[in-house]
């Protein structure tokens, strides 16, 4: 940077992600709501000298770029998805507010992971996730066998609603967790053995099986936990219908909490947004950089054990509990 004035060039050089960081520092600044710390790193990125037509500028080159992204026909098939919310506070109308933001994660037919959309809303509801599910449906989404999420009720209801006949695979990590709130603390460690051998029985039938015999087991020592296990036991195990192999990565939403962890590691330095629109330039560049670096790599599945099972099953005849 040039006497203290801020220097374009020097900031094309940097990731899209970057870019987006820096201009939700700026914006911050320029708004009058940063903090000192925030002040003085800006101060040193961008030197003493920066205007609030500068920033509308980069943000104009940044924005379309991060939005063509969001909004592209989906042209695959993705037969597993897996969405998730994360929560982040955005600076609104002089009041700072808590807005969720949607996440799916789709795997095509090759084997590989897709960040298929990202939205920002009012709140985790039912219409909030209504209206991602009609954005995603509407760019192109199809070929869903299965949706994993946790059990948030707003988030069922609009699977249900707007993704009628699709298996909802209950997220076992959140439904474990569940259980075990409800376990007395003496019995937690066996009761999620337990529970464990139920997720990971070879078929249904033996699910089952196990079931019965874990809820005679715990009945009178743990009334509670067993009522949960036996209310959402059907949505918990509906990979069971999966051959094993796809059954471990479609049965949590541990693959994109990770991805929610990274993008934390980012949105901490920010803390809180200075509008909507950094929020989704800034997640929107993480993710992107997420998509392409998964594109690049290794499959996340080898799909054609799935094709073929696929292929084979009868109509009617999967035996797979659907929502809707």
């Amino acid at each position: 940077f040039r006497d203290g004035k801020f220097s374009t060039e020097l900031f094309s050089r940097y990731q899209r992600s970057e870019q987006a960081l820096v201009l939700a520092l700026m914006e911050m600044v320029i708004n009058g709501v940063s903090t000192r710390k925030i002040t003085q790193v800006t101060e040193e990125l961008c030197g003493a000298e920066f205007s609030k037509s500068t920033v509308s500028d980069l943000c104009k080159q940044l924005d379309p770029i991060v939005t063509a992204w969001n909004h592209r026909p989906l042209k695959e098939e993705y037969p597993f998805v897996i969405v998730d919310a994360l929560y982040t506070k955005v600076r609104e109308d002089g009041r700072v507010r808590s807005r969720g933001v949607m996440i799916a994660t789709g795997i095509n037919l090759e084997g590989y992971r897709e960040i298929i959309g990202m939205m920002i809303g009012d709140t985790e509801s039912e219409a909030s996730w209504g209206e991602f599910f009609t954005q995603l449906k509407h760019r192109g989404l199809r070929g869903v066998e299965i949706i994993t999420s946790d059990s948030h009720g707003g988030l069922v209801k609009a699977i249900g609603q707007h993704l009628q006949g699709i298996t909802w695979q209950r997220c076992q990590t959140h439904f474990m967790r569940n259980i075990l709130d409800a376990t007395p603390k003496p019995l937690r460690s066996e009761v999620k053995a337990h529970v464990r051998s139920i997720f990971e029985a070879a078929d249904p039938q033996t699910a089952r099986t196990l079931l019965a015999q874990t809820v005679d087991l715990f009945q009178e020592k743990a009334s509670k936990a067993m009522e949960i296990l036996e209310a959402g036991f059907d949505d918990a195990t509906a990979v069971l219908v999966l051959p094993p192999e796809y059954r471990k990565r479609t049965r949590t939403t541990n693959a994109v909490e990770r991805l929610n962890a990274e993008i934390r590691r980012r949105e901490r330095v920010i803390r809180i947004f200075p509008n909507r629109e950094s929020v989704l330039r800034l997640l929107g560049a993480l993710l992107m950089e997420q998509d392409e670096k998964w594109s690049m790599g290794k499959k996340y599945l080898e799909m054609t054990e799935f094709l073929e099972w696929r292929k084979n099953r009868k109509k009617g005849d999967s035996k797979v509990v659907r929502i809707g």
